[in-house]
């Protein structure tokens, strides 16, 4: 369904695609963006929402560790979350949402940094510097986003500022992505892309309901220079060659809990987080001690809940022998994006409880603002 127009009074069974049949049914186009439909009665949980909008690529560039891809889809609501979370609606003069994946190409791993956008048009600056939103959405996991307003049609220049990091690095992370680079993508902005996006609805009987869209295949996501032709310039890196050069950006998921190395201590949900404990003894991160690692993920998809404070209490025989220590958010080429914890040696029936301080501080679309917020403690216990 073409986003310009939501059937009215339609009653919809399963999740479809209604593009192009508005005027074969007789219903009139609005004149402006809308909000798409929002779930009644939302659980305080990860649900699913009332539809999907389709996704379309402008481009990829990279240059030294980074790699971004450049996409867009209809504009939409989210939610900001700083303390209290702020619903940010629709406005009728927003072109589109605008969103960024960046990633190491060399570890096939989607990036928390520091991120910054300006778009040039016939080589000037519009309406300043951007700064997108870190963002969580079902189908395109952590990004950074927002909704832009172009003031016309034409020939526009994405100047992506990425890096650092801003979580600790380790292993194939350590003394890499400490400096920001900046790269740049051309794109071609035409609002007949846009309004040609798709709206899938969810049948209404299954929204809300404890379940999550599938994360998108980013090897399916469709090129706004290969729909087009040659007639768009692709700009940047964003040819085929280059596509071939830099891969299609992987997801947000993480590493398959049971490929990491350690002890596993189990996985438990809070706030409708996984969080997932193993103390590991590799000896790259310490030679005598041991290494906490707690993996904070979606359920359904497994994607990584980044910017978020954990910590750490450690009981034995009933007293205290760590109390309140915080987590280091850290991202590592073995165990992906986790919040870690060098140790002394646990002895056997030690009780670990982590704590959530904090909750990510990304924003959210629909299916996951009313999740991972109110968590309680969750405790493991050491056996080995």
């Amino acid at each position: 369904m073409h986003r310009r127009g939501f059937l009215r009074g339609t009653a919809v069974a399963g999740s479809i695609g209604v593009a192009g049949c508005l005027e074969r049914l007789g219903f009139e186009e609005q004149s402006a963006w809308s909000n798409p439909p929002l779930v009644e009665n939302r659980p305080d949980a990860v649900y699913l929402p009332a539809g999907s909008e389709e996704m379309k690529s402008y481009g990829r560039a990279g240059e030294g560790e980074y790699a971004v891809e450049l996409s867009y889809t209809l504009p939409h609501r989210f939610w900001l979350v700083a303390g209290d979370t702020e619903q940010v609606d629709v406005d009728a003069n927003d072109s589109m949402h605008l969103m960024l994946t960046v990633w190491d190409t060399e570890t096939d791993t989607v990036l928390p940094v520091n991120t910054s956008l300006e778009l040039l048009h016939d080589g000037e600056s519009v309406d300043g510097q951007f700064t997108p939103w870190p963002m969580l959405s079902q189908r395109m996991g952590f990004h950074y986003g927002d909704n832009i307003q172009l003031p016309e049609e034409g020939t526009y220049t994405a100047r992506i500022q990425v890096g650092p990091l801003t979580v600790d690095g380790r292993g194939g992370f350590e003394t890499r992505f400490e400096r920001a680079t900046t790269l740049e993508i051309e794109f071609e902005f035409e609002r007949s892309d846009i309004h040609d996006l798709e709206y899938d609805l969810i049948a209404e009987e299954r929204r809300g309901s404890r379940d999550a869209l599938p994360l998108m295949d980013h090897s399916d996501h469709g090129s706004h220079g290969d729909e087009h032709g040659d007639d768009h310039d692709h700009g940047g890196i964003a040819s085929p060659e280059s596509f071939g050069e830099l891969g299609h950006p992987p997801t947000s998921a993480g590493p398959p809990i049971d490929s990491l190395p350690g002890e596993r201590l189990g996985t438990e949900r809070s706030a409708d987080a996984e969080l997932t404990a193993l103390v590991s003894d590799v000896d790259r991160i310490s030679d005598d001690n041991q290494y906490l690692v707690v993996c904070k993920r979606t359920p359904y998809n497994d994607c990584i809940l980044p910017l978020a404070a954990l910590s750490a209490t450690i009981s034995r025989d009933g007293t205290f022998v760590l109390e309140n220590k915080p987590l280091r958010e850290t991202i590592d080429h073995e165990f992906g994006h986790h919040y870690g914890l060098e140790l002394d040696a646990l002895e056997a029936g030690d009780e670990i409880t982590i704590g959530v301080d904090s909750p990510p501080q990304v924003s959210r679309h629909d299916g996951y603002e009313t999740a991972f917020f109110e968590f309680e403690e969750v405790t493991y216990s050491y056996e080995k």
